[in-house]
């Protein structure tokens, strides 16, 4: 793959916690400006890659050893994953870890005494910020049914608490730069840097894993829209974060995203090579006024013109 891309993913959250704090509370800054961070969009994206078969390295798993359950280290999981220990020769380290779509969509950092390196992602994914101005933070008690174990003398059962946002609309710029592993095809051999392969799986997960991924904090948190701007290939032209040029509105209860601004700006670059559009019209509406440039609209979850 050898052109750019940018663009841009949202997520709906009703009556759910897309990213919590350690307190429980959304993520939000100093300011109080709730946001995402992009290891909240990253998990149920490898998530799904998992469940179709990749091979996902930094996800969570387990080892039994004499009864006793704990995580996988590092290196155990990548011993798990190739049936090799890692190897002195960081060639054939490096050439595993472009093995896992992950690791080839968003980097690495290997921290291993043998091999110690860090691979800058082909895919960078930044700060989710809510769009929605009227977000309210809910806080529902939830009764258990036992009682405290630590505490002999309590007969009554514990109390605990479950926090939602009751609604918001995260926005995720993102940018897709094959050239950030040139240099990784001189010393792997037989490596071809980022593959067209691996950016429609990350296109594909960029349009459903939230929806799929309904844990019980996340039930409510969907795939809204998703946008991608391809660039020409080989081009150079440099674009800021795409979440600078939308505007999300509400009106008589109708979720809206007006995307004339970043049409506008977009008409202006020669290098454009094509623009694809996924949104869900059962959560929002997209508005552009501009008619400044042609682009493709398709259904987020069936992939068919809108």
């Amino acid at each position: 793959m050898n052109r750019r891309v940018y663009g841009l993913i949202g997520i709906s959250s009703l009556m759910a916690n897309w990213n919590a704090d350690f307190t429980g509370r959304p993520k939000s800054t100093s300011k109080g400006d709730i946001y995402g961070s992009d290891k909240a969009l990253k998990y149920p994206m490898k998530v799904q890659w998992e469940s179709e078969g990749e091979k996902v390295l930094y996800l969570k798993s387990y080892k039994s050893t004499k009864g006793t359950v704990s995580p996988r280290s590092l290196s155990e999981r990548y011993e798990y994953l190739f049936n090799e220990k890692v190897s002195k020769d960081n060639t054939v380290v490096l050439k595993n870890l472009f093995e896992c779509l992950d690791v080839m969509n968003f980097g690495a950092t290997f921290a291993e005494e043998k091999s110690n390196f860090s691979i800058t992602g082909a895919v960078q994914i930044g700060q989710g910020f809510n769009l929605y101005n009227d977000t309210r933070v809910e806080v529902q008690d939830i009764l258990s049914p036992f009682r405290n174990s630590k505490n002999e003398d309590d007969k009554n059962a514990t109390l605990g608490t479950k926090i939602t946002s009751d609604e918001a609309h995260y926005c995720y710029p993102f940018t897709v730069n094959p050239n950030n592993y040139n240099n990784y095809k001189e010393i792997i051999e037989g490596f071809e840097g980022y593959t067209q392969s691996a950016y429609e799986k990350f296109k594909a997960a960029a349009r459903i894993s939230a929806s799929a991924f309904a844990t019980n904090s996340k039930f409510g948190c969907d795939n809204e829209y998703a946008i991608f701007v391809e660039m020409k290939e080989y081009a150079n032209t440099v674009l800021p974060a795409l979440n600078n040029f939308v505007d999300f509105t509400k009106e008589d209860g109708q979720n809206r995203l007006n995307l004339t601004r970043l049409m506008t700006f977009l008409s202006e670059l020669e290098e454009v090579s094509n623009v694809e559009v996924y949104f869900n019209p059962a959560l929002v509406s997209i508005d552009d006024n501009s008619l400044s440039l042609k682009y493709t609209t398709r259904h987020i979850v069936t992939g068919k013109d809108v």
